[in-house]
Parts: structure tokens; sequence; C-alpha cells
């Protein structure tokens, strides 16, 4: 049997924790101006991916 490939996009994306697979979240990155303080500040801090979608990451980093 081959050696299974790793999805290099979701490699660079997420990350195999006891918890599940660490994420960022999106809309930091532009228009910060309208953005306020509190909400830029918890678009920082880093998320989970939900429960339904943990197997299909799962099934991207077969080695993670």
């Amino acid at each position: 049997m081959p050696k299974m490939k790793t999805n290099r996009g979701a490699a660079k994306r997420f990350k195999a924790t006891a918890g599940g697979f660490k994420r960022k979240q999106s809309h930091l990155r532009h228009l910060l101006t309208k953005k306020n303080s509190k909400r830029k500040r918890q678009l920082g801090s880093p998320s989970y991916v939900h429960a339904r979608d943990a197997a299909s990451v799962a099934r991207m980093l077969p080695y993670a």
C-alpha cells in the first residue's frame, strides 16, 4: 500500500491538538478600521474545527 498524501493546504491551516483541530478565524486581514477592538481581539484567538467537520479534516491530515 502506498503512503497517503497530506493535503498541504489543510496542513497549513489546521493543527491537531488533544481537543480537536485548532484553526484560525477569518476576517482579520484587511478592512480593520471599521471593526471595533473587541471584535478584532476575539478574532485573533484561535478556535476549533466544528465536530461535524473534524472527520473531513482528519482525512486530509492522515499523519496528524
